[in-house]
């Protein structure tokens, strides 16, 4: 068994050093610039065409009458339903009243005021954009594991 030198001990000293402040890693980017939130809106635009054509080969191939295929052409209606909800979200995000937050911006204490105005329902709803992504990644992940187990079965 090799015991790691110094160099081998470097990478996990560095990985380790980058987890102890968190502050730092910069894994979220917000799109404050109007071209950031244009391409974010593209990209749910490409990603949900990109399902719909999926799920039509889908069909059109009749690969829907094998289980695991069936159970991802259901992820891809549920990550279209998705990109829609969170499109409309991110527009309406954009017509929300600053005064409807309270709290310190990009904190765990802001919170949102729910009001009767014409843009605060609708963003309080479409904050729940998982209940349609969180399902589409299950359903994405059962159609995989169906396939897989279909082609162990078929190597025996």
């Amino acid at each position: 068994m090799r015991v790691p030198g110094i160099q081998g001990l470097f990478a996990p000293v560095i990985v380790l050093a980058l987890l102890s402040f968190p502050e730092s890693a910069f894994a979220l980017q917000v799109h404050q610039a109007p071209e950031g939130h244009v391409a974010h809106q593209l990209a749910h635009v490409f990603f949900a065409t990109s399902m719909v054509v999926l799920a039509y080969w889908l069909e059109a191939n009749r690969l829907v009458e094998v289980k695991g295929w069936r159970l991802i052409e259901i992820a891809c209606a549920l990550f279209v339903l998705w990109n829609v909800v969170a499109f409309k979200g991110h527009w309406v995000t954009e017509k929300v009243s600053a005064d409807l937050f309270v709290g310190d911006r990009g904190s765990w204490s802001r919170r949102f005021l729910v009001d009767l105005s014409p843009w605060g329902i609708p963003f309080f709803l479409l904050r729940f954009d998982h209940f349609f992504s969180v399902p589409a990644m299950l359903f994405l992940l059962l159609g995989i594991r169906a396939l897989h187990k279909e082609v162990a079965r078929e190597s025996r």
